[in-house]
This record gives C-alpha cells, sequence and structure tokens, in this order.
C-alpha cells in the first residue's frame, strides 16, 4: 500500500494558528503532509520565502509527519514531483468556495488524479487570514490568539524595518 501524501499549498505570509489548525487535521488524514510554500513573487509577500518556510517550519515542529517545502511553478507539477495525489484546501466561510473550486477544478483539468480536499477550521479560526493578521500587527494590534509566538515576534520586527 503506497504511503497518502498531500500537499498543502500556500503563500503562509504568515503562516496562523488558523493554518495550523489545518496542518493538525491533514496530518490526522493523511501519512505525511508536505507545507508547500508558494514562492510566487507576483504576490508581494511581506516575508521572504526563507523567512516564510523557517516561520512555517518552526511552528510545526510539534506536529508529526509534516514537512515544509517551497514551490515556485503550477501546484499540479509540484504535486506529481512529490508522488502525492491529494492537496489540501482551507476553507473559512462560503466565500472562499467559489474560488476555491475554481482551483480544484483547473487543478484537475490539469491533472485528473489530483484530487482536492476541503477542510474547515474550528470556528474560533474561521475569521483569521494571513492579511488580517498582518494588516492588524502593523497597527500593532494584539495578534497574539491569531498566531504563534515566535510569528508575532516576526512581525514586530518586519514592521520594525519596514517603518524606519
Amino acid at each position: 500500500m503506497s504511503k497518502k501524501v498531500a500537499i498543502y499549498p500556500g503563500t503562509f505570509d504568515p503562516i496562523t494558528n488558523g493554518h495550523l489548525d489545518l496542518v493538525a487535521r491533514a496530518e490526522q488524514i493523511f501519512d505525511e503532509v508536505i507545507i508547500a510554500v508558494s514562492d510566487n513573487p507576483r504576490k508581494n509577500p511581506l516575508f521572504s520565502t526563507q523567512e516564510r518556510i523557517a516561520l512555517v517550519d518552526e511552528a510545526t515542529q510539534h506536529i508529526p509527519h509534516v514537512r515544509v517545502e517551497s514551490f515556485d511553478d503550477l501546484l499540479v507539477n509540484f504535486v506529481a514531483r512529490k508522488n502525492a495525489k491529494f492537496v489540501i484546501r482551507g476553507l473559512r466561510a462560503v466565500s472562499d468556495f467559489e474560488y476555491e473550486f475554481q482551483l480544484a477544478s483547473a487543478n484537475r483539468r490539469l491533472d485528473n488524479n489530483v484530487e482536492t480536499i476541503f477542510l474547515t477550521p474550528l470556528e474560533a479560526n474561521y475569521f483569521i487570514s494571513s492579511s488580517l493578521v498582518r494588516e492588524i500587527s502593523y497597527y500593532e494590534g494584539d495578534i497574539t490568539s491569531f498566531a504563534p509566538e515566535h510569528v508575532v515576534t516576526a512581525l514586530r520586527e518586519k514592521w520594525a524595518e519596514t517603518k524606519d
């Protein structure tokens, strides 16, 4: 029997407690979860790809069978290279569904071996997004319940660099 490998792709700029909720859920279902940090400069991330990988890696050290990698091409190509079949995507609200459904359909059209699995976070994490965490932290709001402590610290340091 082959290993069930799932890819959880995203920008993770930065990783949040909502992301971690989904990683922990996926790890219970699959033999291995690869968190695939997108190296897409068109998204203008606050953190570099290497910084995001380091933040995700530190945040997931306690979750077994999880590893972190980056990719800079089509997701279906990365999935194939990793001998995976499953893509994990999070749905926070109905508004996410249409966009996620389009992505899943496009990925299936590009490679019909790729299955997208939608997971929902705990209710406490429904509203958390990376952009919300960045915005609140920019204005020095309290994000300690939205992201791991090392991410909170990294955001404070990053904003201090950009405001100087």
